[in-house]
């Protein structure tokens, strides 16, 4: 059994709508044995594994994945090791639930599918979930690369220490999760503790509980301890006595000053790091000084405060949360040694590593032995029963220690001193240490004092105490980020499609920019910021989705979603308010995995399955109209191009919205329906992009934009204007019909790679008034399917007087000039004359021949590849000699080969070879 390949899903996929990875295993043998089948499996993974009892499965019970396991021949290993994935997941502190796993095609192949919260975990819990099932298999059966020394405990616990680096701590997966139940979006943005909350310029961000608005003076005076005392007790506030030492000696002197007993601790460390509390000898003193100096230069030495030890948690101003911290210990039974009682306590299923838990484990350290050596035993000494012994002397839950929330019973003096407290360091939330014998009497009463102020206090005694009741604390954070009515999301806009996704995409952005807003936009050809190029490359992926929702002058998002970055990662977001799949038309099939329409249009199907306001959908296209049934959208509308469609209608009768290009005496009219109006939009002739209504793919591109604008609240007239001013000049769509008219003769440059896109264009080409020929520059991408390429070919063949095939730059596998001569035999069988198709491999120079070719009146629409290049070469075209370019195969007028061993009937020339071993033809010398 072994992993094939690993895809991470960072958001919606076709899998689910939250993050999930994908394993791709082959079972090899295994195939044959399932889990029933193999002697002692079932037991050894149960031993490993206990919680996997809870496991529902598809029975929806706990139990269900025991069922599968062992009832009649048991269930497949790639079944099973989805369930052991997320089983050690749990383990180490993640809460996942789903997976599932099917046939990958290939028999033995499965795919793997489960849940993560964190990339790196989830996909080292795979590793160990592999290796744990490699263990237990027969000898036989095992895998010749599984380890012999495998350590299950060992791995799980290097898993667990893995999540505490990797995953969200605590506190702040506690405020990701209210932030969650508020619908507010959230951005991981390191590989630790920051995260932004909401989207582009709503955005509010964290590190840990420190948040956006926390002031960095506040900070700087918290970290501080001794200007902290200060401060509270000029306000008079109860605080105890300080000294500061940089030497043992000056510490000793210091404490002798104070009074015994005293406290030693590092000036601005946290997490009790380095504290040393009931010090009652300058041997003590010393001792500490040279331990809270692993922590900071500088020591502070204050009087002890008798009492119990409390966090009093204050956010925006407000006592929220109240825990009694107790430090680690033991209590006695008369029978069992203090290292053993350790072990006991530390066996505690609620007890884990660092932060994994509620709570943490035990350790003998420092501070453990310190406390035994003044009790004078150590971990061999039984304890009395009952008896109770503090191996800490902090009660800090991340060194072992306990909490009580004391919430309800606080004394509204020590509430009042908290939040006084918090307000005059200056932090939104504010961790007080508050020592104090009794939390529920008041301080004027009883005595006790605060010995710290802390920025960024942890969360997990409040959110998970050991006794009482948890506390919402997170909730009070977004609350005070987002106020009640506060947005925190911005409008988003997806667009997905085999074709037009790029146009639309911009005449969307152009409308919404004309109305006011700052856009990001995500395209093929980089994202943009209000108009301006940030990032140059292909853009319509997870990746760049996230760069725009990010920026904080966003305030409306444009995000083309191809199929690639779908199948590759998912989303980069998990709703989006508009959602539109243009069209399914055949292009990438063959390739990862999709190899019907059917496949393509459910992966393309994401977009509208989590779109929350309006799903747009092409209403000709049977493949889109197939998805309504799959949205959760709170409406639907349509775009026809046919004012007869019945579905359309009816859908209008009902009041539903509706893009419809309806013909009129004038000309034919974009036309919007919504709750029974009738809006009459604009011209197609009007549009500059539609080249006076012949461009009939870029008519419905524009009705696409303008039903997606209509539904995020654009007035008509807004829109009327944005598409009357959007034409598709190279610098406002690069590649999309740009068309270039300072030469004797029409050029038109469009990106167009698959049957349906050529298609358009030959239609456009044939709608248009030409005087001369139609002369076409065509190719197509390396990896698609033989018939998508023939089918471009025909279609080239019929559209121009003339075509010139080329090869792309980036050949995808094929032949230095297989797809040219391909495409040149389709055409000829197809009875094209052979005087009116060249094959000319290399693109600058099939585009200099046909510059060259082409006369007054004719009309030259070209097919690029390198776009700019391709444009450049148009714009700066004078006739003269051809452009400079590296060696590539150039072949002439198809005419019938004669018959000599040195003619390859492939390419009708006679052929010789570069010294790339490139294949180059000259033309014949008849």
């Amino acid at each position: 059994m072994k992993i094939l390949e690993r895809r991470v899903y960072r958001g919606p996929s076709q899998y689910a709508h939250f993050p999930v990875m994908r394993l791709t295993v082959d079972l090899g043998d295994l195939e044959a044995w399932p889990s029933a089948k193999l002697a002692g499996f079932n037991a050894g993974l149960l031993e490993a594994l206990p919680g996997l009892d809870q496991h529902t499965c598809s029975f929806g019970v706990a139990g269900g994945f025991i069922r599968r396991l062992t009832e009649d021949d048991g269930t497949w290993l790639g079944h099973v090791l989805e369930h052991v994935a997320i089983e050690v997941q749990q383990l180490a502190g993640a809460k996942v639930t789903f997976g599932k796993t099917r046939a990958a095609g290939a028999p033995g192949q499965y795919h793997v599918v489960y849940e993560y919260e964190e990339e790196r975990v989830g996909d080292a819990a795979g590793d160990l979930a592999l290796a744990l099932l490699q263990s237990l298999l027969p000898g036989e059966l095992r895998s010749s690369s599984a380890d012999p020394a495998f350590s299950f405990r060992g791995e799980l616990d290097s898993l667990i220490t893995l999540a505490q680096r990797r995953q969200l701590g605590p506190s702040t997966s506690s405020l990701v999760r209210a932030a969650e139940a508020r619908d507010i979006p959230w951005l991981r943005l390191n590989d630790y503790s920051l995260v932004q909350f909401g989207h582009g310029k709503y955005q509010k961000r964290i590190q840990a509980t420190v948040t956006s608005e926390t002031r960095h003076i506040a900070v700087e005076i918290a970290s501080d301890k001794e200007e902290t005392n200060r401060i509270l007790g000029d306000l008079g506030l109860p605080v105890p006595q300080q000294r500061q030492a940089r030497s043992a000696e000056e510490a000793a002197r210091a404490a002798e000053r104070l009074g015994y007993p005293v406290v030693v601790k590092p000036l601005d460390a946290n997490h009790g790091r380095g504290v040393s509390i009931n010090l009652k000898t300058s041997d003590e003193v010393r001792i500490a000084f040279e331990k809270a100096r692993e922590h900071a230069r500088t020591i502070v030495i204050e009087t002890f405060l008798e009492g119990f030890d409390h966090r009093m948690l204050v956010v925006n101003g407000q006592l929220v949360a109240v825990a009694k911290r107790v430090p680690g210990h033991v209590v006695g039974d008369g029978v069992h040694t203090i290292a053993q009682l350790v072990d006991i306590v530390n066996s505690d299923p609620r007890r884990g590593i660092g932060h994994e838990k509620v709570l943490t484990r035990l350790e003998f350290d420092h501070q453990a032995l310190r406390l035994m050596e003044q009790k004078g035993v150590t971990g061999e000494h039984v304890l009395a029963a009952g008896e109770q012994f503090f191996l800490r002397s902090t009660g800090n839950l991340s060194t072992g220690g306990t909490a009580i929330d004391l919430t309800d019973v606080v004394h509204p003096d020590n509430r009042e001193m908290a939040e006084r407290a918090s307000q005059a360091i200056g932090l939104d939330v504010a961790g007080i240490d508050f020592i104090t014998r009794d939390i529920s009497r008041s301080y004027r009463e009883v005595g006790g004092g605060i010995c710290e102020v802390n920025a960024a206090p942890g969360f997990r005694m409040h959110v998970a105490p050991t006794e009482g009741k948890p506390r919402d604390v997170a909730g009070p954070v977004m609350e005070m980020l987002f106020p009640p009515g506060a947005p925190a999301r911005i409008p988003i806009a997806a667009i997905t499609g085999t074709n037009g996704k790029t146009t639309t995409s911009r005449m969307l952005a152009h409308i919404h920019k004309m109305d006011g807003r700052k856009v990001g936009l995500a395209t093929t050809d980089g994202v943009y910021v209000d108009g301006e190029r940030t990032v140059v490359g292909d853009m319509t992926g997870p990746r760049a989705a996230q760069m725009v929702l990010r920026d904080p002058e966003v305030d409306l998002a444009v995000l083309e979603t191809a199929r690639g970055g779908l199948l590759r990662a998912g989303m980069g977001y998990r709703n989006c308010d508009v959602g539109a799949v243009l069209n399914v038309a055949a292009d990438h099939l063959g390739l990862k995995g999709i190899d019907t329409l059917e496949q393509l249009a459910e992966i393309k199907r994401i977009v509208v399955e989590v779109a929350r306001g309006t799903a747009v959908l092409n209403a000709d296209d049977v493949l889109c109209l197939k998805m309504a049934d799959h949205t959760k959208a709170g409406r639907i509308a349509y775009v026809t191009m046919n004012p007869r469609h019945e579905l359309v209608r009816q859908h209008i009768a009902a009041g539903g919205l509706a893009a419809v290009l309806e013909d009129q005496i004038r000309g034919q009219m974009i036309t919007l329906y919504d709750r029974g109006a009738h809006l009459p939009l604009v011209w197609t002739h009007l549009i500059p992009a539609t080249l006076e209504g012949a461009a009939l793919h870029n008519v419905q591109n524009a009705m696409f934009a303008a039903v997606m604008a209509f539904a995020m609240g654009v007035k008509v007239e807004n829109i009327r204007q944005g598409l009357r001013t959007f034409d598709t000049t190279f610098f406002q769509a690069p590649g999309r019909l740009n068309v270039y008219d300072k030469l004797p003769f029409k050029v038109i440059l469009d990106y167009g790679h698959n049957p349906a896109a050529v298609q358009a264009m030959a239609d456009l080409v044939g709608r248009l008034e030409v005087a001369g020929r139609r002369i076409g520059v065509v190719s197509a991408p390396g990896d698609r399917r033989d018939d998508d390429i023939l089918a471009i070919a025909r279609i080239a063949g019929k559209a121009f007087d003339h075509v010139i095939f080329r090869r792309d730059e980036e050949r995808r596998g094929r032949g230095a000039d297989e797809v040219p001569t391909m495409m040149q035999a389709a055409v000829l069988a197809d009875g094209v004359p052979a005087d009116r198709v060249q094959v000319i491999v290399d693109e600058q120079h099939s585009i200099d021949a046909a510059l060259k070719l082409a006369q007054p009146g004719d009309l030259l629409v070209i097919f690029g590849d390198n776009i700019t290049r391709s444009w450049k070469q148009i714009i700066y075209f004078k006739g003269e000699e051809p452009v400079e370019a590296a060696p590539a195969a150039v072949v002439t007028n198809a005419r019938p080969p004669r018959r000599a061993e040195s003619i390859d009937p492939t390419l009708n020339g006679t052929v010789i070879a570069d010294e790339r071993g490139v294949r180059l033809a000259r033309e014949t010398d008849d």
